[in-house]
């Protein structure tokens, strides 16, 4: 449709739907915020929508147009690329004689298509500041394809029109108006690509608009595959529409299989040159691309200056936080990419190997592993990792996920030793431990045909490489739970170190990180505790650059485990919430977590006599989805699981736990763990007899370790054979290398044979003994399951019992008691009452210091300065009734409020 009135320079009609705005679309997703920003906008000389093709910046201009927020109705005029600067005036004439502008007859109007004059220019500015009211001038599609001359001539127009006109511009690029001097003197209102991203309510809302419900899950999906680009939201609502099943849509739609595709091919591609084609569907291939990077793949050099303009054109690639690099628009890329395999077949693979030698040349190693695994080069993506000291990256680190994904196409039996050495890795890393052993079999093959050499710089395979084994065989020691072997691959592990170039070592921390906490646990598994201590706080030691977060939470774990078989369980405890705050502030994935944390504050928990927050650790370290426990964290899951269900009241559920874990090849420690807690269930069943039989049936060629001989002492108390009880607890040694809870345990089977033999003054010493011990680590179980007795000795000295009303457990666990565990000591004794409640912020506080956090960081995780952090603690020494940040805690988990 044309107009009936005035005529372009060229003689042309105007086309009249050049002025008028697009219809809003029906189904709208409001976006008040942006409305406001655009009313507010247009009361200064210049508003500025700017993003790519689709993002929604005209539906967003004509909304605010129809909606009457303007301060007068603005004037909309769609600007056409091959407008001369003549024509482009001529329009815009028209445009504010049609919307109302009264300008006087002198403006005149253009004669020439190709341009006007300054005189014309000055007029029409006159002419608009002496207007009443100002022209709000929407310019859509004004992009940097206008002539210069047009950029200047506006820019000079709205200048000097004091107020009379007021533009609003709608573009793909930055035009060329000089924005800079606009911003410096606060005149533009910018509306910008991250601005007009659709969140995820904006999503949800166009998806109600359609009739589709969707899970919040799939939202995400959405809006992660599209990042809030407007158009492909839509066109994703339309496809899903369509289909019978919405959920499936966005887990299974591929972006070149649908309209997504053909918008992009046509509106952002094909409007390039034929060579910005070329680059495009060449740097595609990789996740983000340089200059440098772009020239190596097209063989060109203008790769700096064909993506800037990309970019400032918003032609969906953008550059990654003011570097030197770009990356294209996901949904992009993936059309880009399956377009380049229909136009040029087979050359995909090439520009991954050309993408990978570059990245590699410039230190890029994942990356360039990456790339070289998506070409199909497995020599060369295997042989960057092992080469440069990385084969931890595939266990431990942010990458490790993506770098297994990688290498999972490759084929078994690939040649060479990088590749074994790495198949192995990602075998080990997914659990597979034969298939990490046949791996190392085919490495071993590889390095006994290579000749030795006392040069290492001819070795045909070296030291990186035969590091790379040796690391191999000590992680895999700890699922083979193979003592020897991995002894000796930790020396030669240890030896080749000494021979690689320390700068590169220092870039991999996660190496002896590794090495150290799976070497610890390995001795931990072989009952070794002294040297697993050692091992494994140099593990922690080791620990704490990035990428070491992983090894940090096992070697913690393992630690934690080894203080409590010591029956240390304030240091136990302490190690254990260390872990789990280690794999909370590094959000550590769940299927990274073995649960041994979470095992240790159950142990720890139980020792206390705290069942339910035993059992609700436990079930915690039963659920985690992360690896198998090596054998050493299974059998000491096996038994505490056996001794709170046993103390639930459940005899064959504990009895199933203990008979769960297969004896074949169990060192002796562990054979002796899973006796004496089967005959602790014997015991509670009131079968002496059974008990014994299960003691006596383990093989103990080195004596009675004294955790065997006290229960056998037990059992043969129960069975009323005092004299055959006194002479097993001689196996017990009354020194510090015997855990605690044994001691204790020990002294009280003492305490009991006293009593019964009428020596109540021995029966006295050795309590007083049992409880001085079990004081510090506040061992409360113990006394439960010595029986009443202990109950009745107490009450025969209260001034004993009040000295020690530490044995009170807290209260959750003594309502959670069941008939067949009597209490230990009366409770009319303990701590001082807690004067009156915290305050939510305040059990918020406490709850991070018992994570082990500083004020400071306390502080940032809360959003408050560390001042009003100290507060908080005050008011909870305060009303706990302690005076150290350490009582607190432990006061409030006794109270049950932790």
């Amino acid at each position: 449709m044309t107009s009936t009135g005035h005529r372009a320079p060229t003689g042309d009609p105007m086309l009249t739907a050049r002025f008028a705005p697009p219809a809003v679309p029906k189904l709208l997703v409001h976006r008040p915020e942006l409305l406001g920003r655009l009313t507010a906008g247009a009361q200064g000389p210049l508003t500025l929508i700017n993003g790519p093709a689709g993002s929604g910046k005209t539906v967003l201009t004509a909304h605010w147009a129809a909606d009457g927020r303007a301060p007068r109705p603005p004037i909309w005029l769609t600007v056409e690329p091959d407008d001369a600067p003549g024509a482009f005036w001529a329009y815009v004439l028209e445009a504010l004689h049609r919307g109302g502008a009264a300008l006087p007859a002198e403006v005149g109007r253009p004669t020439r298509a190709e341009g006007v004059t300054r005189s014309f220019l000055v007029r029409l500015a006159d002419g608009l500041a002496a207007s009443a009211q100002p022209a709000v001038l929407v310019l859509d599609q004004f992009d940097t394809t206008q002539p210069p001359a047009t950029s200047e001539g506006l820019d000079f127009v709205l200048r000097h029109a004091a107020g009379g006109l007021r533009i609003v511009l709608t573009s793909r690029s930055d035009s060329l108006l000089p924005l800079h001097r606009y911003r410096a003197a606060g005149e533009i209102t910018e509306i910008r690509h991250a601005d007009l991203r659709f969140t995820d309510a904006d999503a949800e809302a166009l998806l109600s608009e359609h009739h589709l419900t969707v899970s919040p899950a799939g939202i995400r999906l959405l809006m992660e595959r599209t990042e809030g680009w407007a158009a492909g939201v839509r066109l994703c609502a339309l496809a899903m529409q369509r289909g019978a099943d919405p959920e499936a849509f966005l887990r299974q739609f591929a972006a070149d299989r649908t309209t997504i595709a053909d918008y992009l091919l046509t509106e952002v591609l094909d409007a390039q040159p034929p060579s910005t084609q070329d680059l495009l569907l060449r740097v595609c291939v990789t996740d983000r691309v340089h200059p440098d990077l772009a020239d190596a793949l097209t063989g060109r050099d203008d790769g700096a200056r064909t993506l800037a303009g990309l970019a400032r054109e918003n032609a969906f690639l953008e550059q990654i936080d003011a570097s030197a690099w770009y990356r294209l628009h996901p949904l992009f890329a993936e059309v880009l990419r399956a377009h380049l395999r229909q136009r040029r077949p087979g050359l995909e693979p090439r520009l991954h190997g050309r993408a990978a030698r570059w990245l590699a040349r410039t230190g890029r190693l994942t990356e360039a592993v990456l790339q070289g695994a998506a070409a199909g080069d497995w020599q060369f993506a295997a042989a960057q990792l092992v080469d440069n000291l990385a084969l931890g990256r595939l266990l431990t680190g942010l990458e490790a996920d993506q770098l297994g994904q990688a290498f999972a196409g490759m084929p078994t039996g690939t040649p060479g030793l990088a590749p074994a050495l790495v198949g192995a890795a990602a075998r080990l890393a997914a659990q597979d431990l034969p298939g990490c052993e046949a791996g190392l079999r085919r490495a071993d093959d590889v390095l006994a045909d290579a000749s030795p050499t006392d040069d290492p710089s001819a070795d045909p395979c070296g030291p990186a490489a035969r590091f790379g084994r040796a690391f191999l065989g000590v992680l895999v020691g700890r699922p083979a739970d193979d003592m020897t072997a991995t002894e000796r691959a930790a020396a030669e592990a240890d030896r080749l170190l000494r021979e690689l170039p320390p700068p590169l070592l220092a870039e991999r921390p996660e190496l002896r990180a590794l090495l150290l906490a799976h070497l610890g646990a390995v001795e931990l598994g072989a009952g070794r505790l002294d040297r697993a201590e050692s091992t494994l706080a140099a593990a922690v030691a080791a620990c704490g650059p990035p990428g070491t977060e992983s090894p940090l939470c096992g070697a913690l774990g393992s630690l934690a485990l080894t203080e409590l078989l010591r029956g240390r369980l304030r240091q136990a405890a302490e190690h254990a919430r260390a872990s789990l705050a280690v794999a909370e502030r590094s959000a550590l994935p769940a299927e990274r977590r073995a649960g041994t944390d979470h095992l240790v504050l159950a142990g720890v928990a139980f020792e206390r006599d705290d069942l339910p927050a035993a059992r609700h650790h436990l079930d915690l370290a039963t659920a985690a989805p992360g690896p198998r426990p090596d054998r050493a964290t299974a059998v000491r899951a096996a038994v505490i699981e056996a001794r709170i269900t046993a103390a639930e009241g459940d005899g064959d559920a504990a009895l199933a736990a203990v008979r769960a874990v297969d004896p074949a090849g169990l060192p002796a420690w562990a054979a002796d763990e899973l006796a004496v807690a089967e005959s602790a269930v014997h015991l509670a069943r009131g079968d002496a007899a059974a008990a014994l039989r299960v003691l006596d049936a383990v093989q103990a060629p080195d004596g009675d370790r004294p955790e065997r001989a006290a229960a056998r002492a037990k059992a043969l108390l129960a069975a009323s054979r005092d004299a055959d009880a006194a002479r097993a607890l001689a196996a017990v040694p009354a020194d510090d290398r015997v855990p605690t809870p044994v001691r204790a345990h020990a002294c009280l089977l003492h305490a009991r044979i006293a009593e019964a033999a009428g020596d109540a003054r021995e029966a006295h010493r050795r309590l007083d003994e049992a409880l001085a011990l079990a004081r510090p680590e506040e061992l409360r179980r113990v006394f439960v399951d010595c029986g009443p007795w202990v109950l009745r000795t107490l009450r025969q000295d209260p001034r004993v019992a009040r000295s020690h009303g530490w044995l009170t457990p807290p209260a959750p666990a003594r309502r959670a008691r069941t008939a067949s565990a009597p209490q230990a000591a009366p409770q009319a004794y303990g701590q001082p009452p807690v004067v009156e409640p915290l305050s939510a912020r305040e059990t918020e506080v406490l709850r991070k210091a018992a994570d082990l956090l500083s004020t400071e960081e306390i502080g940032a995780e809360l959003y408050v300065s560390a001042n009003t952090v100290k507060t908080h603690l005050k008011s909870v020494y305060r009303k706990l009734g302690v005076t150290r940040r350490s009582e607190a805690v432990h006061r409030a988990q006794d109270l049950g409020m932790l």
